[in-house]
């Protein structure tokens, strides 16, 4: 069993696979999901239409809505002590640094603080990575209304800017995987093997490769 582990976040750009990954940890664990409900902010239909005029307004909504879903989270429910989250907070300055003017990231960095040191640090990262080609083939697959105007210029800038994040991040274990070929569906040894792994990461970045597809 995942000994300490008891908050664990999945994280990845627009079509890597966060939520697919989280609903299989939190199957497997009996885990508490916290899922982020992109629907709930009546900003984003017409930010991918006009990412200048609506960046702001649909980035606060984020931020403020991510931070009561963490103070939700020092709520715990004593019959499901794991919990799985398919963001990490801190993510929303990735999108604040791609979308914002400089008066308007001025301003986010001013409230980005406050809200920060009320959230909880999770016990492992599992950062799942993946080309900006196969993010976009998902994304067309899943045919979400949404995101029908995401261009390959915005997901190529995102998937840059989430590998730098990351590359840099240092405050809970991460556990970088190439989900390019990740098939939790087809391939549930692939799945198994990843619990594992999971399980027994304990600090640092690692990189791993899912069964089938390559060296680990």
């Amino acid at each position: 069993m995942m000994q300490g582990k008891q908050f664990v976040v999945v994280e990845g750009v627009i079509g890597a696979g966060k939520t697919a990954l989280a609903e299989f940890l939190g199957r497997a664990w009996n885990a508490r999901l916290l899922l982020e409900d992109l629907g709930r902010n009546p900003y984003l239909e017409e930010f991918y239409r006009d990412r200048p005029r609506y960046a702001f307004q649909t980035q606060i909504t984020f931020l403020l809505a991510r931070y009561q879903d963490q103070q939700d989270l020092l709520q715990r429910d004593i019959f499901s002590p794991r919990i799985v989250s398919d963001y990490l907070f801190q993510k929303d300055r990735i999108f604040a640094n791609v979308n914002l003017n400089d008066k308007e990231l001025r301003l986010y960095d001013a409230l980005f603080p406050l809200l920060e040191r009320d959230v909880p640090t999770p016990d492992v990262v599992v950062y799942l990575q993946a080309s900006t080609p196969r993010l976009l083939r998902r994304i067309e697959t899943r045919g979400r209304s949404f995101e029908r105007d995401m261009s390959r210029e915005y997901i190529s800038a995102l998937n840059e800017a989430y590998n730098y994040f990351f590359f840099h991040y240092d405050a809970a274990p991460v556990l970088v995987v190439d989900s390019n070929n990740l098939d939790l569906e087809s391939r549930p040894e692939q799945g198994q093997d990843l619990l594992e792994r999971i399980e027994q990461h304990t600090g640092g970045t690692f990189y791993y490769r899912p069964l089938g597809t390559g060296d680990l």
